[in-house]
C-alpha cells in the first residue's frame, strides 16, 4: 500500500473512532449498539476475504477492528 493511501487509512479511521466516541457520548447509541457496528464492518470485511483481489487486506481490516473491539479502543467502558 502507498503511503497516501496509508496516511488517508489512518485519518479515516481516527474520524470513524472519534465519531462512535462521540455518538456513545451524547447518548445517540449505546456501547453496544457501537460494538454493533465496528462487529458488522469486521463481518462485512471477514465475509469479503475469499472472493476478494486482496484478501490479506480484508484479514488485516476485520482483525484491526477485532482488536479495536476487544481493547475498547472506540468504546468507553463505564
Amino acid at each position: 500500500m502507498r503511503e497516501t493511501q496509508l496516511v488517508a487509512g489512518e485519518a479515516a479511521l481516527s474520524i470513524c473512532k472519534s465519531l462512535l466516541l462521540a455518538l456513545n457520548d451524547q447518548k445517540i447509541m449505546t456501547e453496544a449498539q457501537v460494538r454493533g457496528v465496528l462487529e458488522d464492518v469486521a463481518a462485512a470485511h471477514e465475509n469479503t476475504i475469499k472472493d476478494a483481489s486482496d484478501p490479506e487486506a480484508h484479514r488485516q481490516i476485520s482483525d484491526l477492528i477485532n482488536n479495536i473491539i476487544t481493547g475498547g479502543n472506540s468504546v468507553k467502558n463505564r
